[in-house]
């Protein structure tokens, strides 16, 4: 039987004395051409959900969040080669998008050079050309370690999160919200370097295109979901904790003029609903939950549910993130911890008022 060239993700065990990166996975590629072929596309396509262990946050964060710092060190990408297959794929379905798919993926030899490719092709104005932003971007990615490993738990983020994103090509291709938000990584770190002008520059044209304002000062984790992205707004002193998820509508704000650190802080494994306003420089603990059109002024403790304007906390769970889980209606799930919790709350004072 002839080998093809598509990469495989098998799972291992995760021993604890293994080097970051290592553990939860291993990259394993055949034997011939570079791209898949056409007798294990079926296969390609039914592993989708799982060939990509070392990428998911899954329930243990710690031991995903070891192996995530290897990325960029693994032999082969997976999720560049699965960005590949799918767009070969796509060109075959859709002729008329066969120019598109190639000048935005197939000409590329690497996730950074596409996405630098696209963005600056959505970004560009008459006086931001995108042959400039393009030589930009390139330069900020593939000479940032932090960022590339960023764009792809981000990439993966949106395929396990979003059931609208069915492909990673989609998110890299059509969602303004994966574009948003490695346009202000790229920003962030001009902005770090001292080009404050430029950051700002590509901040209002983000806001212009994306609909999304985002300060590049501002500090974002990895594995991030901006779920449509529109309307979404982070200040300058915000801090955002990995595994985030944020609809649209959100504002993570100040609540005056004052200068200083005056945004919040939002724990990692948080979701945040559509439409949630979150003022001040407040906490929302680790894996918290802020429901869709919540106004938020107090600290949320971590793995608390907070709903209402003013946000008050409703009850709590331990188990799992909700940005993963992606469950905003959790009436149920919170409702046997919220008769026991909820009255010692109110006791101890821990409930936002």
């Amino acid at each position: 039987m002839t080998s093809c060239g598509c990469l495989v993700l098998e799972k291992v065990e995760d021993h604890g004395g293994e080097a970051p990166g290592r553990g939860r996975g291993r990259l394993a590629q055949g034997g011939g051409g570079g791209g898949g072929c056409g007798s294990c596309a079926g296969e390609w396509r039914s592993r989708s959900e799982t060939m990509f262990p070392i990428y998911v946050m899954g329930s243990s964060r710690a031991s995903s969040a070891a192996a995530a710092r290897g990325i960029v060190d693994a032999a082969g990408d997976p999720i560049w080669e699965a960005v590949k297959s799918e767009a070969k794929s796509e060109a075959e379905k859709e002729p008329i998008l066969s120019s598109f798919l190639y000048a935005s993926v197939l000409s590329h030899d690497c996730l950074e050079r596409a996405l630098s490719f696209v963005l600056a092709n959505r970004l560009e104005d008459p006086t931001l050309l995108a042959t400039q932003l393009i030589d930009i971007f390139n330069d900020v990615m593939m000479n940032n370690k932090d960022i590339r490993r960023s764009i792809r738990l981000d990439a993966q983020a949106f395929k396990d999160r979003d059931p609208a994103c069915a492909q990673y090509s989609w998110a890299l291709l059509y969602l303004k919200g994966y574009h948003s938000v490695q346009s202000y990584r790229i920003a962030h770190v001009l902005w770090n370097q001292g080009r404050k002008v430029l950051a700002l520059a590509l901040q209002s044209r983000i806001s212009e295109v994306f609909a999304v304002d985002i300060h590049p000062a501002a500090r974002i984790g990895e594995g991030i979901l901006l779920d449509h992205g529109t309307g979404l707004v982070i200040g300058e002193t915000a801090i955002v904790g990995n595994w985030v998820s944020l609809m649209q509508g959100v504002t993570l704000g100040g609540t005056g003029k004052e200068n200083g650190d005056r945004h919040p802080k939002i724990g990692q494994g948080a979701l945040l609903g559509a439409g949630a306003t979150i003022l001040g420089n407040i906490n929302v603990g680790e894996g918290a939950m802020i429901a869709a059109g919540s106004l938020v002024l107090k600290d949320v403790p971590p793995h608390s549910m907070a709903v209402g304007n003013p946000a008050k906390v409703v009850g709590y769970k331990d188990k799992e993130d909700p940005s993963l889980t992606m469950k905003h209606d959790a009436r149920r799930d919170y409702f046997e911890h919220v008769a026991v919790s909820f009255s010692d709350d109110k006791a101890n004072g821990s409930v936002v008022k």
